[in-house]
């Protein structure tokens, strides 16, 4: 093993061990320098709901992060109410972040289902468009999105899931992007949270819009 091999290595190990037994707080900070260094770019970027934007955050490279993933299960666990009996949200974004969750939870001596919720029925098979284990009628579900900007993606993760037949009334976001989906959610009667708030701020160079902590 080389040197620089055997460095990374011990980085790695010492970021595990940070992220498995670190306090809440400076692991919010470690999720967000990693959001800074890995997810966040500027640009020019036409966004899910449509919209241009000249700056991008691809949570992807964070939530599908070895420690990452795992700084955001502990995090979003910390967030759930105690009668919470499954995490839900619309795929592909949402699929790391209620796995994770659920992972997590294990560990902290709780039980959460991973719910994936479909865009589009399956063209096969049960043609669901929820994957996961059925729950009784009117269980707890909440509903976890990775950026919101209009709102839409979670909004109809919700609308699935209660069609199902089950309780959700709140959704918790990593990044809120202030364009609306806080107030679409308002309006509809549900509980929004976010760990950080995509504002625009001045380091030592160009303003740029990068997520901050909530």
């Amino acid at each position: 093993m080389s040197a620089q091999t055997s460095a990374q290595t011990s980085a790695q190990l010492e970021s595990s061990t940070l992220v498995v037994q670190t306090d809440l707080q400076s692991l919010r900070q470690y999720l967000l320098d990693l959001f800074c260094q890995v997810a966040y770019q500027e640009g020019e970027f036409t966004l899910t709901s449509g919209q241009p934007s000249t700056y991008y955050i691809n949570s992807k490279q964070v939530t599908l992060h070895p420690q990452g993933g795992a700084a955001v299960g502990r995090i979003l666990l910390s967030l759930l109410p105690e009668d919470t009996v499954a995490v839900a949200g619309l795929t592909l974004g949402a699929d790391p972040m209620v796995t994770a969750t659920s992972v997590v939870a294990v560990y902290a001596g709780r039980s959460l289902t991973p719910l994936i919720v479909r865009k589009e029925a399956k063209g096969h098979g049960t043609q669901a468009y929820i994957e996961g284990p059925t729950l009784p009628a009117n269980s707890p579900v909440v509903v976890l999105e990775d950026v919101v900007t209009t709102g839409q993606s979670a909004l109809k993760a919700v609308e699935r899931l209660r069609q199902a037949g089950y309780c959700v009334n709140q959704i918790i976001a990593l990044v809120d992007r202030h364009q609306g989906g806080a107030e679409l959610y308002a309006q509809q009667g549900l509980s929004f949270q976010t760990v950080f708030l995509s504002k625009i701020y001045k380091p030592a160079g160009p303003s740029c819009q990068k997520p901050v902590s909530n």
